[in-house]
């Protein structure tokens, strides 16, 4: 039984050098996929990483390869298409998807790379790799945010309820309605992390935390809305990990993690000497307080007055794939999200079966039972042996 691990450290290489920006009107493409499919590989070892403490090889390599900039405008680029090019595509008059998994994969991978950075933003050196790009993503959890507070008045996230006559298009907006709130939470994380380092900010960025956006002010707004819990049936519940879950009693009196991040952001922004000093206004300081984000009105001056012809040629040569293709994509998907993968990075982890600690081995025999080390595994054997042969037998006789 050995630790489980998705990447062997050369192949994690290999896919972050390989991370590259792409156009609009290849999002969804096959060279996009096979990249989105990297990413996902790349998202879950990273979790994996961080979860067994094994050090941070992802966050290294993003670092070292300077690909946390493509990172960040991988994100606006798929946030720019939901918003410009999504809508004008579900209006076309052809289009008729017979399966809409291609463009939840598109949908999804907005979700995935803020994951990512989530994951690996919680080392300073990230944010400083991201050097001027960090205003955009400055701007990017500020639209998230500011999009939570506009929704909290709605009581969070759309239930996940299934409805016969719905159509599949329908389904898949009410999906990413409610993935858009689980993306809120993870830039209200990333942006938490960016405060972290605010000795180290430039003068651009700290200025488009506290004068343009004031985020201190925002940040109040969503402790006061408090978005992420409700009352249902009378039982407190906190949005976390995906999900809406009923908080006992005797936890009420905790701060949620959410909660958590905003304070930390909070303190961040109000208490460190470097967000409250008087900057001296010379022409230098001057142009570095004037920078402004780059990524998103690049992309919109690229591509302004085009929403309707990217829409119709993604329509022609993206989501109309042959069933073969379909089959094809499928089986990429599948090796891609592995069960055993998905399980251990799952917010409710396995337990060790003889120690009950946090588990990241499996007994690779009968696949039944979880370690968290091979000395636990062996004090178990005497008790968990008979029923792992009979397991075993019980697979291979199927």
């Amino acid at each position: 039984m050995g630790d489980l691990e998705l990447l062997l450290p050369g192949e994690a290489a290999v896919l972050v050098r390989g991370l590259r920006s792409f156009p609009l009107r290849e999002i969804g493409s096959g060279g996009w996929n096979q990249q989105h499919e990297n990413l996902e590989k790349l998202n879950m070892q990273a979790i994996l990483d961080a979860t067994a403490s094994q050090g941070e090889p992802i966050q290294e390599l993003l670092v070292t390869h300077g690909k946390i900039p493509t990172l960040v405008e991988e994100l606006i680029a798929v946030e720019m298409w939901k918003q410009k090019v999504f809508p004008v595509l579900c209006r076309l008059e052809d289009f008729k998807p017979q399966n809409t998994f291609p463009i939840y994969m598109v949908v999804h991978h907005e979700a995935s790379i803020i994951n990512l950075l989530e994951t690996v933003f919680f080392h300073k050196e990230v944010c400083e790799s991201a050097e001027d790009t960090v205003l955009d993503l400055i701007d990017y959890c500020h639209r998230k945010l500011t999009l939570l507070v506009a929704r909290s008045s709605r009581g969070g996230p759309p239930e996940e309820e299934e409805c016969q006559s719905s159509t599949p298009m329908q389904e898949l907006q009410k999906q990413a309605e409610l993935m858009e709130f689980e993306i809120a939470s993870k830039a209200l994380s990333v942006l938490r992390y960016i405060t972290d380092c605010v000795d180290s900010l430039s003068l651009s960025t700290l200025n488009r935390m506290l004068s343009t956006h004031d985020l201190p002010c925002l940040l109040v707004e969503l402790l006061e809305h408090n978005p992420w819990s409700r009352r249902e049936g009378g039982k407190l519940q906190q949005f976390e990990g995906g999900r809406w879950q009923t908080v006992a009693p005797s936890e009420q009196q905790k701060l949620s993690k959410l909660d958590g991040q905003v304070w930390i952001a909070l303190y961040n922004l109000l208490l460190s000497h470097e967000a409250r000093a008087r900057y001296c206004f010379t022409s230098f300081a001057k142009g570095q307080l004037l920078k402004i984000p780059e990524i998103w009105e690049r992309l919109e001056r690229e591509n302004r007055g085009k929403w309707q012809a990217i829409a119709k040629y993604q329509l022609r040569h993206v989501f109309s794939p042959s069933e073969q293709d379909l089959r094809l994509q499928a089986r990429r998907w599948a090796e891609t999200y592995r069960l055993d993968v998905l399980e251990a990075i799952a917010p409710e982890r396995p337990r060790c079966a003889y120690c009950s600690a946090v588990a990241s081995k499996r007994c690779s025999r009968c696949q039944n039972e979880w370690y968290c080390c091979r000395e636990c595994q062996v004090k178990h054997w005497e008790k968990h042996g008979k029923a792992c042969v009979l397991a075993a037998q019980g697979d291979r006789a199927k």
